[in-house]
């Protein structure tokens, strides 16, 4: 058996018209002006033998899908691509991980929660990485901004993670007058399963026995897994609640 041909792999940063390369379009048109791909390649700063900076960050981008879904990952997995080793995989974890706090910084001490979108949005940055499903219950006062977030339980994608009496345990100690309930879905797939129809029942039902309001139950994923494109899903807005 013959080995296959090797063919010279296209120089993309050299076929790049001087003026046009990441470094000049930034200069010149700002930050916004840069496409996903350029933006890694300023955050990767040069290539390996073979491979310029812009084919290893079309690779990134491949490998992952999109920006976000970089930053699911750990040392390990951007080491696997050529032209990454060690420090830059550091790097770049750290930088993905900037980007995750500042979105939580943005959201201030106490956002008001009183709407599907923005207890989705409230909660998003804590899933980005997650890899099994996590419950938290969003303790909100008599205005429905959040008092505090409490992580209820974490476990693999197939288990049921969430009791009443643990979720409003949290509630009752934090003095809340009304919660929200999210979890995630590891798979991207916001749909319920039958189980967090089940949970979302038994919720309904131990809110109105304290006498403490549920405002939804969010189920978090990513818009691309998502049928409908938004990325969580409300029982309350699906009129389950």
């Amino acid at each position: 058996m013959t080995d296959p041909v090797a063919y010279p792999v296209p120089n993309r940063l050299r076929e790049t018209a001087v003026g046009e390369r990441p470094q000049e379009r930034l200069e010149k048109h700002g930050v916004g002006a840069l496409n996903d791909t350029e933006l890694l390649a300023m955050l990767l700063r040069s290539g390996t033998r073979g491979q310029d900076v812009l084919t290893l960050a079309s690779r990134l981008l491949a490998e992952s899908g999109s920006l976000a879904g970089l930053a699911n990952w750990k040392e390990k997995d951007f080491r696997k691509l050529k032209g990454i080793g060690h420090v830059k995989a550091l790097q770049l974890i750290t930088v993905m991980e900037v980007a995750v706090r500042v979105v939580t910084q943005q959201l201030g001490d106490n956002p008001l929660l009183n709407r599907s979108e923005l207890i989705a949005g409230c909660v998003r940055p804590f899933t980005i990485s997650l890899e099994v499903e996590k419950f938290w219950v969003l303790c909100l006062n008599r205005k429905n901004r959040l008092i505090k977030r409490v992580e209820i339980s974490s476990g693999s994608a197939t288990s049921s993670l969430a009791h009443p009496r643990e979720v409003f345990r949290a509630a009752i100690r934090e003095g809340a007058c009304a919660i929200a309930c999210v979890h995630n879905h590891p798979s991207g797939d916001p749909a319920p399963s039958a189980a967090d129809m089940q949970v979302t029942r038994q919720l309904r039902e131990a809110a109105r026995a304290v006498d403490i309001e549920l405002i939804d139950h969010v189920i978090i994923g990513r818009a691309s897994a998502d049928p409908l494109g938004l990325g969580y899903f409300s029982f309350r807005a699906a009129g389950m609640l």
